[in-house]
């Protein structure tokens, strides 16, 4: 079995990628920025943008259970990581808070304008608030 298509691996990078509780997915779902930014599908009926749709998806997948993840589920769980990755590359310059680039990745849950999650074990992201982020040499990889 390939990285790729580990389902412990695939769920790790999609928990990592989308950094939106499934609450505020939900709320911001509802928003009129929400629903007018992204692409739609030709001759789609909903007119509902491809990112809007699979931000509701997304919410689905993160309300379940690990075990009842299909196979499908896992597909879009990659689908939804590359999607984040590649855009996260493509980051504009300048203050992006109200953007349409940030608007589409919240629609796939990622708001690239939060702070990243500590890692498991680390501190609270409240105390890293109150106390700032520890020194580069301390962080863990990649942060």
């Amino acid at each position: 079995m390939s990285r790729r298509d580990d389902p412990q691996q695939t769920y790790r990078d999609f928990t990592d990628a989308v950094n939106m509780r499934p609450g505020e997915l939900a709320k911001w779902l509802e928003t009129d920025k929400s629903k007018h930014v992204g692409w739609r599908r030709r001759g789609a009926q909903s007119g509902e943008t491809v990112g809007h749709q699979s931000g509701r998806r997304i919410l689905d997948l993160l309300r379940r259970r690990r075990s009842d993840l299909s196979e499908d589920d896992y597909r879009h769980m990659r689908k939804v990581v590359g999607y984040v990755r590649r855009h996260m590359a493509q980051r504009p310059s300048g203050d992006v808070r109200d953007t349409r680039w940030r608007y589409s990745l919240m629609n796939w849950g990622h708001d690239p304008a939060k702070a990243p999650l500590p890692p498991p074990g680390g501190p609270s992201r409240k105390a890293l608030r109150r106390h700032g982020a520890p020194p580069k040499e301390r962080r863990g990889p990649g942060r």
